[in-house]
């Protein structure tokens, strides 16, 4: 089991910055991926940004350049950064991340979400 907690969530205006961490309970550096996912109301849960083991990071198309996804494994903690923020980010924004199992198998796991509202 894999307990993930978020913080850094809020009320901005347009234009604004916030960064969300996600810090989770055990060594991130067994860890395969850390990932952002957003749920805006009435959408689907759609990926925002993840990250591998090795750095390697992946975002969505409507955050690209917006955004930065990056991991502190002394800290077992992921951050996702963002800039110029629209009321079009506005979703609850949950943290997820992929541990190997045995078998080759992976497992994922889930935070209970943080609430990023962007609005004048």
């Amino acid at each position: 089991q894999v307990q993930l907690v978020e913080s850094g969530g809020g009320l901005v205006q347009p234009g604004s910055s916030l960064r969300l961490s996600c810090a989770a309970s055990r060594s991130s550096f067994s860890i395969v991926v850390m990932g952002w996912y957003r749920q805006a109301p009435g959408k689907q849960r759609e990926l925002v940004a993840v990250i591998g083991s090795g750095g390697n990071a992946n975002y969505a198309e409507p955050v690209k350049g917006r955004c930065t996804i990056s991991r502190d494994n002394a800290k077992n903690t992921v951050y996702l950064q963002m800039n110029s923020l629209k009321p079009e980010d506005t979703a609850v924004y949950y943290c997820k991340v992929v541990i190997p199992i045995a078998g080759g198998n992976t497992d994922e796991f889930w935070g209970q979400g943080t609430q990023v509202t962007v609005s004048s």
